[in-house]
């Protein structure tokens, strides 16, 4: 089944993309929540018209996610929480806190354009990416500190 998504769905697509779905996933769970639509001719030209019209809107939206992510640059930001002896963590490491350094030093960003590629176990160095753009995605370092 195919299905032109009307929002960005994680690991599936981008806004305005044509994707291949399973029918169940599209009948069930995508259009009823407003994700999608069926990837008809009329809705295909419809969408093709929409993003040729808001091809330049994008292209700043581009380049605000390329500012961003070059305003982070190299920086390593720390995190602090509850450690052990043994150097494990209390708890958990969420994106929510690394949102808030990275907001801390200046940079805005939703905590849930953030993932880790590891997640954070014990006090030491990870990396997280952050999703700006579907063409921009910038890679974090951070280090976890006994607080």
């Amino acid at each position: 089944m195919e299905v032109i998504l009307k929002d960005d769905v994680k690991n599936l697509g981008y806004k305005n993309d044509i994707v291949t779905v399973k029918s169940g996933y599209g009948r069930n769970y995508l259009l009823p929540q407003g994700l999608a639509i069926l990837a008809d001719k009329t809705n295909k030209k419809i969408v093709a018209e929409n993003v040729r019209q808001a091809a330049h809107k994008a292209d700043k939206v581009k380049g605000d996610a390329q500012a961003i992510a070059d305003k982070i640059g190299d920086a390593a930001f720390e995190l602090k929480a509850k450690v052990g002896e043994s150097g494990k963590i209390f708890g958990r490491v969420t994106t929510l806190q690394l949102a808030e350094a990275l907001k801390a030093n200046g940079v805005d960003v939703d905590r849930k354009r953030i993932s880790f590629d590891q997640e954070p176990t014990s006090a030491g160095e990870y990396t997280a990416t952050i999703n700006l753009h579907k063409e921009v995605k910038h890679q974090v370092r951070f280090n976890v500190v006994a607080e």
